[in-house]
């Protein structure tokens, strides 16, 4: 097959252009009789309107046996045979297990990991603490509309589908996909229901609307490969015995015996960090990010980003990210995070008594405003104790109660306007820009919930990123906090097996035990260690 990339074309441009641009990057005539399809389009904004935005292809020939005369009379560097990558397909044994695996969590990394075991015949067990997509999203707009107390149990970060139900569903990452597990991790999406264009754009996203009907797909899939999934079923303890894992004690007091269990619990398990800590399971703490989600009207950024193009069929809503790095030294690093057009700012607390905000869009992307997180870098020796791997635990937690307390028994978020943030002056009122976190937000100064090194370092960085999204220093743009979920705040520590150090037996995997970041990225590791665990089992028969 041979691979095309760089074909560049105005937004507007027919088929027979895109053809044309491909056989003439080909230097072929197009009676030649390839075949060849869209592999990949990509939005390239950075000279804005009709005359700078392009579409860029990647296209895939299929000429025969005629790849290297083609390829020969290319007078380029933009083409070349590749060879698609192919995930290891499971070893499958038709050997009935004594001790089935177990999968601690049913996020992209838990499903992902449990897809691949049962397609090998391991029939794993999924042991979840939240609920299933449907009851679990009853349960948080419920929240969202009422506020109060978040349920410790039904939330935004647990439950099927893991944090990554609530969000812009994005799924891309910067990860290569050295063996095609990022490629069949898409496909597997499309196949259960995600739209085709995933398999096409440069940046898909699938959207928390549609992301639910994929994840009941995949359940069905692992349920009828005769694997079983426990919802509201919270691990409360390991047993192991000498140096081994043997199995699980879950919330109902039940054990569950399993030479192999895989972790893969969410950033935000922390009763089960601590669990895990408490039984010698090897840890560290790491740095991460916090800030506030920030809030414009989508159609300024859409014009700030697209120019006189903005609202094109072909283009949507348009997304930006930004990564300022500061010019002292010694000072910190802030950058766009999970960036949300046309979304909604959420409720994202998994504790009582905690406010936490996240970002999240529908697939048509068609709210109001545009938000994205402004995050700051965290070290662990900003943390009272770096040498305890709860210390980022610790410290998220004092900055969410700081923010809870600012926003009141209701579940209201404290919120500022950038142009007063900028003056370091508390709001009183609003501008334009309507704030979306619901059940609400209480105009404050969040310099009231956020660490002061990290307010300087988002007011230094406004006018820079100014400099590249007209309008982003706009007076009524509206920040809400505390942010502060961006990745786990820990790292279990695992060999190049995939296992624990301390345990032998158990995998730490996915975006809690710090090994991925983002739905893609969490599915990718959790086939690449269910594959690890079945490997394991094969060669114990």
């Amino acid at each position: 097959m041979i691979e095309v990339t760089q074909i560049r074309l105005k937004v507007n441009h027919s088929d027979s252009e895109l053809k044309q641009a491909l056989f003439k990057k080909l230097n072929i005539l197009p009676d030649e009789g390839i075949k060849w399809k869209i592999f990949k389009c990509s939005i390239d904004a950075r000279k804005k309107g009709a005359i700078g935005v392009r579409l860029i292809y990647t296209i895939h020939v299929d000429a025969g046996s005629n790849e290297q005369s083609i390829l020969s009379k290319i007078k380029n560097k933009t083409a070349r045979i590749v060879q698609k990558k192919i995930f290891n397909a499971p070893i499958r044994s038709h050997t009935k297990l004594e001790k089935r695996p177990i999968i601690v969590g049913s996020g992209p990394c838990g499903y992902f990991a449990a897809l691949y075991l049962a397609r090998s015949g391991k029939k794993p067990i999924v042991v979840e603490r939240g609920k299933e997509a449907g009851p679990r999203a009853r349960d948080v707009t419920r929240f969202w509309r009422e506020g109060g107390q978040a349920n410790p149990e039904s939330n935004v970060q647990f439950g099927e589908g893991g944090a990554g139900t609530f969000s812009d569903g994005k799924l891309y990452t910067g990860i290569k996909d050295k063996d095609g597990a990022v490629r069949m991790v898409l496909e597997e999406l499309a196949n259960h229901g995600a739209p085709d264009n995933i398999l096409v754009k440069g940046k898909p996203h699938i959207g928390t609307d549609k992301l639910i009907k994929v994840l009941r797909s995949i359940r069905n899939e692992i349920i009828n490969l005769g694997g079983t999934i426990k919802f509201q079923t919270r691990v409360d303890n390991i047993i192991k015995r000498s140096g081994k894992i043997i199995g699980i004690i879950t919330s109902e007091g039940k054990e569950i015996l399993s030479d192999n269990i895989i972790l893969a619990v969410g950033h935000s398990a922390r009763d089960t960090f601590s669990m895990l800590l408490e039984n010698g399971v090897s840890m560290e703490s790491k740095p991460f990010s916090i800030g506030a989600r920030i809030e414009h009207p989508q159609k300024m950024i859409d014009k700030s980003l697209y120019g006189d193009l903005s609202g094109h069929q072909k283009l949507g809503a348009a997304p930006y990210k930004f990564v300022r790095h500061q010019n002292k030294k010694g000072s910190r690093s802030c950058y766009s995070f999970c960036m949300c057009p046309g979304g909604l700012v959420v409720a994202a607390s998994s504790e009582p008594g905690h406010t936490v905000t996240n970002g999240m869009s529908s697939y048509a992307r068609a709210d109001a405003n545009a938000n994205s997180g402004f995050m700051v870098e965290i070290f662990p020796s900003d943390f009272d104790n770096p040498d305890d791997p709860l210390s980022g635990v610790n410290f998220q937690r004092k900055w969410e109660r700081k923010a809870f307390l600012l926003g009141g028994p209701k579940g209201h978020a404290p919120a500022q306007l950038l142009g007063d943030f900028m003056k370091n002056t508390p709001s009183s009122s609003l501008g334009e820009v309507t704030p979306s976190y619901r059940p609400g937000v209480v105009l404050t100064d969040l310099r009231e919930c956020l660490p002061e090194y990290v307010i300087k370092t988002m007011q230094n960085a406004v006018q820079r990123v100014s400099n590249q999204i007209s309008g982003f220093d706009r007076k009524d743009a509206i920040l809400t906090a505390a942010e502060t979920r961006s990745s786990s705040p820990l790292r279990i520590n695992r060999k190049s097996s995939y296992q624990s150090p301390s345990i032998e037996g158990l995998y730490p995997a996915g975006e809690g035990a710090g090994y991925a970041g983002g739905i893609l990225s969490a599915a990718v590791d959790g086939l690449r260690v269910a594959e690890a665990v079945n490997i394991n089992i094969e060669s114990s028969l």
